[in-house]
């Protein structure tokens, strides 16, 4: 099962219904499709500063590594991770972009694919709840204040403090 986090867009435009079309769910896996056409990936979620990144790294490896004298399977197979990484971290980037366009996260939701996970926020959202509150969440208390130890224990073989030893 996959958990999905869902963004609902800036402030009000339309009517409900159009608001409620275009929710979006951002699913927290690895993308295939981000890690073998991550500049494609990258152009159909119009995440154009991550691909404005994505170009200015993938350069910059390989003219630092060709500078350094690293052979090209070498170059390629760095290439290769670093599209690993951008597999990994896809689905953030996209929240972040999202974020940065003033999109709210609302929630999270499980599901085993995406219309399943639309269909459990929808139920809990006509029940006037929400899966869970991430954005307007309050921070967990701080915990309890403790009391400094008059003689702290000493770990290992050392002497207690001030003994004699």
């Amino acid at each position: 099962m996959t958990v999905y986090m869902v963004f609902e867009p800036p402030p009000p435009r339309g009517d409900a219904l159009k608001r409620a079309e275009r929710i979006a769910f951002v699913p927290d896996r690895f993308t295939w499709s981000a890690f073998l056409l991550a500049p494609l990936w990258m152009l159909w979620h119009r995440l154009w500063i991550v691909l404005a990144g994505y170009i200015g790294v993938s350069v910059a490896i390989s003219l630092a590594l060709r500078a350094a004298g690293v052979d090209a399977d070498a170059r390629s197979f760095a290439l290769m991770l670093f599209a690993l990484l951008i597999g990994f971290e896809a689905t953030s980037l996209r929240r972040w972009t999202l974020r940065l366009k003033g999109w709210r996260e609302v929630g999270a939701v499980v599901g085993d694919s995406r219309e399943t996970a639309e269909q459990r926020f929808f139920d809990y959202e006509a029940r006037g709840e929400r899966p869970r509150e991430t954005a307007a969440a309050s921070p967990p208390p701080p915990p309890p204040p403790v009391a400094p130890r008059a003689t702290p224990d000493v770990v290992g073989l050392f002497p207690q403090p001030g003994g004699g030893g």
